[in-house]
């Protein structure tokens, strides 16, 4: 079926456009009407290209109890999200062949939007094996290795990337394992512990020593670095000035975009993430958002049992996809964020890091992936809405001005509240 989109506005273009759709692409995009077999009327409300979302847990195989490939990718259609990147670390972990094979036959049946998926890594013989099913990228959590595994795992990857199609795209969670061991011994003779203290036990300084030997060991072995979740204003100059001689990227979550670690007084371990919420004087702010930033919303659901365990057992991560574009249309609203901008990190730059073809952008001959907001619905959010099986937000109940309508996918439409 052929589609056009009309009464569709399009940021820096004025007046209203048609968007003519077949097979799946834009095909068309004009001011003068265009007939299609349905057309779909955007009410002069801004379509952008469809968000994609570089950091998601989809929990799926094994954690199920927590998200599945369905729950996730609705929650994502629900948000706005047209594509998602899920990350390596179920049950078992995708570092396998057949783990990533078993992987790709769970999404391709449940998933109700377009997925890649990044592996962890293994010895070099399993990892030649897994480039034959076309991950996007290979995740490492530098918080649970040692310096020399490190050493060895960076120079695998560059030996893969001479083996292989493989990009050389590593995208790293930042922490460095010595720091947080010796802060965590520290803070756990004490009577007491708060839920702010897991934040004095994963400190700042052990984001900026393992951002700092990331950019160090990817340089060394010649790959793209994407920096995951980054929290620390430090790290962010230390990637600002890698940029200059290296591929380096970046993304930011809307928790530690709008949140302090005064939070845990308020959510107490529900704000409980890796890494945590810093302090409001370290931390990075709405004020960093450029053109070249990337949202990673980090979606990571836990059931309520999991998330009320104490503050070092309790699992850490925060749902984050139907929250995070009424949170960012909020701040477009109060004129702290340029509305031009978030085309480019909700979409566009991702599709340029991770080298998804014809994404991120509307024009002929790309994906009819889209997104269409509504900046002037204002509402309340409310966790029994969701469709994450996560229940808790500590955005629970925030307001909001500005929502995702309508998302399509592939030119299929996939959440309509138009």
């Amino acid at each position: 079926m052929d589609l056009v989109l009309k009464n569709s506005k399009l940021i820096n273009q004025s007046g209203e456009h048609y968007i003519k759709i077949e097979n799946g692409k834009i095909t068309n995009i004009s001011k003068t009407p265009i007939k299609a077999e349905k057309t779909i009327d955007a009410k002069n409300n801004y379509v952008l290209p469809g968000f994609i979302d570089p950091h998601v847990h989809f929990r799926d195989p094994g954690l199920t109890q927590k998200e599945d490939f369905k729950t996730g990718s609705l929650a994502a259609a629900n948000g706005g999200f047209t594509t998602i990147i899920d990350m390596p670390n179920t049950q078992p972990k995708t570092n396998t062949y057949q783990a990533l094979k078993e992987k790709i036959k769970i999404a391709d049946k449940k998933s109700e939007i377009n997925y890649k998926l990044q592996i962890g890594h293994n010895n070099l013989e399993e990892m030649e094996k897994m480039m034959k099913l076309n991950p996007i990228a290979v995740k490492i959590f530098m918080d649970l290795e040692s310096d020399e595994n490190l050493e060895t795992i960076f120079h695998n990857l560059s030996k893969l990337k001479e083996k292989t199609e493989y990009s050389g795209l590593v995208s790293v969670h930042c922490e460095k394992k010595t720091i947080i061991t010796q802060e965590t011994e520290k803070l756990k003779q004490k009577l007491e512990n708060e839920a702010i203290d897991y934040s004095y036990a994963r400190p700042a300084k052990s984001e900026d020593e393992s951002v700092k030997q990331a950019i160090e060991l990817a340089k060394k072995n010649n790959l793209k670095l994407h920096i995951c979740h980054l929290s620390s204003q430090k790290s962010l100059r230390l990637a600002k000035i890698a940029k200059k001689t290296m591929p380096i990227s970046w993304e930011f979550t809307p928790h530690h975009l709008l949140l302090d670690n005064t939070a845990y007084n308020t959510y107490d371990t529900f704000i409980k993430t890796n890494p945590p919420l810093r302090n409001k004087n370290e931390k990075i702010n709405l004020n960093h958002l450029d053109e070249e930033s990337i949202i990673g919303t980090d979606h990571a659901p836990h059931t309520l049992e999991d998330k009320t365990k104490g503050v070092w057992a309790s699992s850490p991560g925060i749902p984050n996809l139907e929250t995070v574009v009424p949170l960012l249309l909020t701040q477009v609203n109060k004129n702290n964020i340029n509305f031009k901008i978030i085309p480019k990190i909700l979409s566009e730059n991702a599709a340029k890091v991770y080298g998804l073809k014809n994404k991120g952008k509307i024009e002929i001959g790309y994906d009819a992936d889209l997104t269409i907001i509504d900046l002037k619905q204002e509402g309340k959010f409310n966790i029994e809405e969701f469709k994450t099986k996560a229940e808790y937000s500590p955005f629970d109940g925030w307001e909001y001005q500005g929502k995702p309508v309508m998302t399509i996918v592939n030119g299929k439409t996939v959440m309509d509240n138009l």
